[in-house]
């Protein structure tokens, strides 16, 4: 049996479980894979002659684009001989960088078939943030959309440029390639283990971490995010979710067409609650993936008032409260599932399909995941740091990361992966997520590291020292707050406030804005550490959510200063 049976043997077990979770969790075992490309070896398979519904995409001006599965097998072999013609080789690494476009699909599949690497990218962006991750991920290519190509005008790198809805000199118009022959001959054989995905994923330190996925990890270790889901042939899958983040190739990609679902996408200029529910009644949506902060928006509409064709409701991040949950199950009569995974993993948590959910709780280890829960001292533990045990190393795991074998060796020591995420665990074997091992966290579903942030706001001349760490919000769950101690000569003010603010908000992407500001001393250590711990625990503790300080300003403040 061939690396693509195996596969295929693997998803129709948990297809068939989907509802048996012990029997799934029990019984499952990820396939054996030697040579192994999932473009050409499975997606072409089950797209010959497919003419199913793979990709919908609906804009907010009503404009609505289908393709099948056979259609985008043959635009991606089209755009496969296009990068090739342009140079793309095995190995290569390719900056994607677009919005919810067909033309993202076609790339992505493309890549794969080449055996090139893609480095996915946000739009969010801006031209530093690019030249980081170009140079840092030695990338050759960059595709983008027409309006993002702006962005790389000062960028110095020799990277040969492509784009889609744009005509500019030095840029290869990406058009021209649903122009070429629909057919592909692969040039060599692609391994399983072969790089495929690198992905940046925020941290402490100055430099992001750059996650290896392969032609396994991230195809094959997805069968535990369609498990999760709960997917299955037939499904319309929809992922409220950004380019250029690991969820998006979680629930946009590869789990809905490992089941051979449909995947449906909603184009909007700005996120409008009842606009998404009048989509999700307009189209036979059977699953939504949703971040909580999206959770927090739709239940302030009358959900009763919707009739919709959903079966499943998913959400990922961060954990939802109880209320929400609850609200949504008086609402629609479905229960909002947690899950939690990271862009070095696949999900390896989730409440599944069919089974009881626990208040709070983000469910259970999914098939394929063995998870241990271990102290500071590295023993098993009731609460302790989320680990898997790489005696048997789940297939969903990344490689390592890229050119850094000690931060690799860190975080994989003691024959444990380590998550750096903190939970707890139940009798029955359920856990609850309690928070991270570091300063990272998470706002509107975007991991944000306080070491980013405060290197930009000592930039300005006013300040002296900082310390980011999140603050309670309703919406976002949390939004990042600066404590700031000035520079000798300046003094807290409303004006010193707006202008940090707007300074900061001129050079970060928008999903890392500082949103809160307060001047202090900032609590420290005899060694003269910044103690962020107290900072957070300040703010966790506020009793008047809206309250402010003298010394303390929001960005709601200078509505008339500033966009909010």
């Amino acid at each position: 049996m061939n690396s693509a049976d195996n596969f295929l043997r693997a998803r129709n077990f948990l297809v068939a479980h989907r509802t048996d979770y012990q029997t799934a969790y029990r019984e499952f075992q990820w396939p054996v894979l030697d040579r192994f490309n999932w473009a050409l070896d499975y997606f072409d398979a089950l797209a010959r002659n497919n003419a199913n519904t793979a990709l919908w995409v609906v804009n907010e001006n009503g404009a609505d684009e289908r393709y099948s599965f056979e259609q985008m097998s043959q635009r991606s072999n089209q755009v496969a001989n296009f990068l090739r013609g342009l140079g793309v080789a095995r190995g290569d690494r390719i900056l994607v960088m677009m919005p919810n476009h067909v033309a993202l699909w076609d790339v992505m599949l493309a890549t794969i078939k080449l055996g090139a690497v893609i480095i996915p990218t946000s739009t969010l962006l801006v031209p530093a943030d690019l030249q980081d991750r170009i140079d840092d991920g030695a990338a050759k290519f960059v595709v983008c959309a027409g309006q993002e190509v702006d962005k790389f005008s000062a960028i110095g790198s020799a990277i040969t440029r492509i784009s889609i809805d744009a005509q500019r000199d030095g840029w290869h118009r990406l058009e021209e390639a649903y122009a070429l022959p629909a057919e592909f001959s692969p040039q060599g054989e692609t391994l399983a283990s072969d790089p495929l995905l690198l992905y940046f994923t925020s941290g402490t330190t100055s430099k992001p971490k750059l996650v290896v996925h392969t032609h396994q990890s991230y195809p094959v270790g997805h069968l535990s995010t369609m498990y999760w889901i709960g997917l299955r042939a037939g499904d319309v899958h929809w992922n409220i979710s950004s380019p250029g983040w690991a969820k998006h190739a979680w629930s946009c990609f590869f789990a809905p067409w490992n089941a051979g679902a449909a995947v449906f996408i909603y184009n909007y200029a700005r996120f409008d609650s009842k606009a998404v529910l009048d989509v999700l009644c307009r189209y036979p949506v059977t699953s939504l993936c949703a971040p909580p902060t999206v959770w927090r928006m739709l239940v302030q509409e009358d959900l009763k008032a919707y009739k919709t064709s959903l079966r499943e409701l998913v959400g990922a991040g961060e954990p939802l409260n109880s209320e929400i949950i609850s609200q949504f199950q008086a609402g629609w009569d479905l229960t909002i599932r947690d899950g939690f995974g990271q862009s070095e993993t696949t999900c390896q948590v989730g409440n599944s399909p069919g089974q009881p959910v626990k208040s709070g709780s983000m469910g259970r280890p999914l098939p394929g995941y063995k998870v241990s829960l271990l102290d500071l001292d590295g023993q098993p533990a009731d609460e302790g740091e989320i680990s898997l045990d790489l005696a048997s190393r789940p297939t969903g795991l990344m490689v390592g990361y890229d050119n850094n074998a000690e931060q690799t060796a860190h975080a994989m020591r003691d024959g444990f992966y380590r998550t750096s995420d903190i939970a707890s665990i139940d009798a029955d074997g359920y856990l609850t997520y309690v928070g991270r091992t570091d300063d990272v966290f998470k706002s509107a579903d975007y991991r944000l590291s306080p070491f980013d942030l405060e290197s930009i706001l000592i930039e300005h001349a006013a300040v002296a020292e900082a310390a980011v760490v999140p603050s309670p919000d309703p919406l976002r769950l949390a939004v990042p707050k600066a404590f700031v101690t000035l520079v000798a000569g300046y003094a807290p003010s409303r004006e010193l406030a707006l202008d940090i603010l707007t300074f900061c908000q001129t050079r970060l992407a928008p999903y890392k804005r500082i949103r809160r500001i307060e001047f202090c001393e900032l609590p420290k250590t005899i060694s003269g550490k910044i103690r962020r711990v107290d900072l957070r625990k300040q703010e966790h503790q506020r009793s008047d959510m809206h309250a402010r300080k003298s010394s303390e300003f929001w960005e709601e403040d200078f509505s008339d200063s500033q966009q909010s």
